[in-house]
């Protein structure tokens, strides 16, 4: 694991308390277009972090298992869902049995893995005609103000040659996200959810471009920020954006 994908562990609690969920349509289009309800479905929820995602598949009725790498995720996944069994390991090496579940899903996730070796490993996991789902909440730039944070947050990293979360490969559709032997369809969710203006500086420090910054220049940037969008949202809430990106394929 690399030390960007690591930088979680020590911030586990604060990405529990402000990352967004998603909406129950996201799980809705996943069921469409699998083909089967997720209900009774033996689910591999893999990168699972804290457990955002894990949360919603078990709430839906799925037999899910939480797969999470690190220390830190790991004892907060734990602490927020006692009921859900939880094993360690990887997307590039599962710790799962051969054609044992229906759905393997990653939040947030596929980005870490090694494609060449999580493709493969996918496909054992999966049952014949099970579904493997990827998705991504992305921050939706039709909005002004989300596309004019977006422009600061690559101003500000460019000089420390850090590409800020939300970009390039993390994004639904690219060549980074195929798996030979798989044909991925396509859909777009858009969401909102309405926060404090902390929430949202908290959930924008909790993306690894901030945790491998360091505590004074992530400061630099949270007090600007507050101070522009304090301006912007007098009353103190913000309404965050987002379009979930999700490619599913049939094994």
């Amino acid at each position: 694991m690399t030390t960007r994908a690591l930088s979680f562990n020590a911030a586990a609690a604060q990405y529990a308390a402000n990352r967004p969920s998603y909406p129950p349509l996201l799980l809705d289009t996943l069921e469409e277009l699998a083909g089967r309800p997720l209900k009774n479905a033996q689910v591999a929820d893999i990168g699972a972090g804290t457990g955002i995602a894990t949360s919603l598949l078990h709430a839906r009725g799925a037999r899910v298992t939480a797969v999470e790498p690190g220390d830190g995720m790991a004892a907060e996944f734990r602490r927020n869902n006692p009921g859900i069994p939880l094993v360690r390991g990887d997307g590039n090496h599962l710790p799962l049995a051969t054609a044992s579940a229906d759905f393997i899903t990653y939040a947030q996730a596929w980005h870490w893995t090694d494609p060449a070796k999580a493709g493969p490993e996918a496909r054992r996991v999966l049952r014949e005609g099970g579904a493997l789902a990827l998705w991504w909440n992305t921050s939706d730039h039709s909005a002004e103000w989300v596309a004019a944070q977006d422009a600061r947050l690559h101003d500000f990293f460019q000089h420390d040659h850090i590409r800020p979360a939300g970009t390039g490969n993390q994004r639904g559709g690219h060549p980074w996200t195929d798996v030979p032997g798989l044909d991925f369809t396509d859909r777009e969710i858009p969401h909102t959810r309405e926060v404090s203006l902390a929430t949202h500086l908290a959930n924008l420090g909790s993306h690894s471009a901030f945790l491998v910054l360091g505590e004074e220049r992530t400061r630099e940037f949270m007090t600007r920020e507050h101070e522009l969008l304090s301006e912007l949202f007098p009353d103190g809430t913000v309404e965050e954006s987002y379009v979930v990106h999700l490619r599913l394929a049939l094994n």
